[in-house]
């Protein structure tokens, strides 16, 4: 069935444009962005990891850090790199897993043979700190990813592990949020003492709780 939600990531060792990793050890304490593509030294590829690399800051905001990975050998990672960064004005500021022999695309269902047998498609995986797979999502080698989307997930997901709420369609950080209906009301008035809407039972809507002020003492 391949890898589901919640399960723990497999553990791998690999070489890197940055050197040698063990990606448990490589995860750390930290959210993980783990994202494959196709090939080095192609278009689409070149302006994702350009745009990734200048979210480092937004990243370790959320303490959270990014790695990639493609079937091209260190030394092509090493040389596209230098086109990366001249072309889309950035410091490249994390590693490229040099796949290959194909063993991380495969126990990660990198490479979808009806799409392309020989490349990896645009396949993202967020991990959290305790090293589960949190979120999963997967593109056609011909359609950029959108990283903004990444960072929304990872506000998502980090809200919610927090408190009892869920994200509605859309939601941007800072947005109200949904009461999850697990919980009773009794339970809600306890939780969300800036109180909530109820448009129905099952759908209640309030503040962002890491975002309303503390009541004055």
């Amino acid at each position: 069935m391949g890898l589901l939600l919640g399960d723990i990531a497999p553990n791998f060792q690999a070489e890197t444009s940055e050197g040698p990793i063990s990606f448990h050890d490589w995860i750390g304490d930290d959210w993980v962005i783990f994202f494959s593509h196709p090939a080095d030294y192609t278009p689409v590829c070149t302006t994702e990891l350009g745009f990734t690399a200048r979210l480092k800051d937004e990243f370790a905001n959320r303490g959270a850090k990014a790695i990639a990975l493609s079937v091209d050998s260190v030394e092509d990672h090493k040389g596209w790199i230098k086109d990366i960064e001249e072309t889309q004005n950035v410091r490249m500021n994390f590693p490229i897993i040099a796949d290959t022999d194909r063993k991380v695309s495969e126990l990660y269902s990198m490479i979808h043979p009806n799409a392309d047998p020989k490349l990896t498609v645009r396949s993202v995986y967020i991990i959290d700190s305790n090293k589960k797979i949190r979120a999963t999502f997967t593109y056609p080698p011909s359609a950029g990813r959108n990283f903004n989307e990444v960072l929304r997930l990872i506000d998502s997901l980090q809200l919610t592990d927090g408190y009892k709420v869920a994200t509605p369609v859309n939601w941007a950080d800072g947005d109200d949020v949904i009461v999850v209906p697990s919980i009773s009301d009794a339970e809600a008035d306890k939780l969300f003492p800036a109180g909530y809407n109820k448009i129905k039972p099952y759908l209640r809507v309030t503040k962002q709780p890491n975002k309303v002020d503390e009541p004055a003492e």
